[in-house]
């Protein structure tokens, strides 16, 4: 009985591994995939995106802007900042991703603004 349940467990052990293997190298190549999709600027906003904590469409969630406008984006700020301040009731750690939410918002803009300027110094594309 002993050997017959070991080469059960080895099995099972080579069957998880092998499907383990294969959604690893999946999940790789769509990674990738997407990576490549997103282009340079896609980096850019992944690299702002770790760096402020909160992605772009976290940040467009949190302000309620659906289209990056500077001015819808800081009339909203100012609306949400004033109804989080602590000395009125709210919240600190609101208060503070609403400032993070800004902040990232601000650098998708300034990299949109970069592009744009990139795109119009190469002539002929």
């Amino acid at each position: 009985m002993p050997p017959y349940l070991a080469q059960i467990i080895v099995m099972g052990v080579q069957v998880v591994g092998r499907a383990f293997a294969r959604a690893l190298r999946q999940e790789f190549a769509a990674s990738r995939a997407a990576a490549d999709a997103r282009g340079r600027a896609g980096h850019q906003s992944a690299a702002a995106s770790n760096l402020s904590g909160l992605s772009l469409q976290e940040a467009q969630q949190i302000l309620n802007v659906s289209k990056l406008s500077p001015e819808e984006i800081q009339k909203n700020y100012e609306h949400l900042f004033k109804v989080n301040d602590k000395s009125v009731g709210g919240s600190f750690y609101l208060q503070s991703k609403v400032v993070r939410a800004k902040e990232r918002l601000e650098e998708e803009l300034r990299i949109q603004a970069q592009e744009d300027r990139e795109r119009q110094q190469t002539p002929g594309t």
